[in-house]
């Protein structure tokens, strides 16, 4: 029996005050942020999302991690309303329609023994791991409310 997608979702419980960190794709992983005028809409709309609960982001290439903290409702929930939010806000600034993210995402709840700025300092440094950039200072599309 082959692994699936819509396994992930087999025992995800969705708890509220619990921080997950959560990676998502692009359609098709098309490298749709590897183009400034695509990324800064995304980015743009990630900043409003994270006054409610989204602690910690880098967006690469052809896809998202983050590191949210779950208020209330589901965890798919939170993860529709962002991926619809930044596909609108990418849609619209680029003129286009059509499929930004993959359906489904990956999570893995924090534990209460892991360290939180650490699982964000490890998050935000993908582009260096990537090779995208010799120094973070040099790549625009992360943050973290710690900053």
């Amino acid at each position: 029996m082959g692994f699936h997608g819509k396994n992930l979702r087999n025992g995800r419980h969705s708890i509220e005050g619990q921080i997950y960190l959560v990676t998502t794709v692009t359609y098709q992983r098309e490298p749709v942020f590897t183009h400034w005028n695509a990324s800064c809409p995304v980015a743009q709309a990630l900043h409003q999302l994270a006054q409610a609960n989204l602690l910690a982001w880098v967006l690469m290439p052809d896809h998202l991690h983050c590191l949210v903290q779950l208020e209330s409702g589901s965890l798919s929930d939170f993860m529709q309303q962002l991926k619809s939010l930044t596909a609108i806000s990418l849609n619209r600034a680029l003129k286009r329609t059509g499929k930004v993210w993959q359906s489904g995402f990956h999570d893995h709840a924090l534990r209460r023994d892991e360290d939180l700025k650490a699982a964000a300092r490890y998050l935000i440094a993908n582009p260096l791991r990537a090779g995208l950039v010799k120094s973070l200072c040099d790549y625009p599309f992360w943050s973290a409310v710690w900053l």
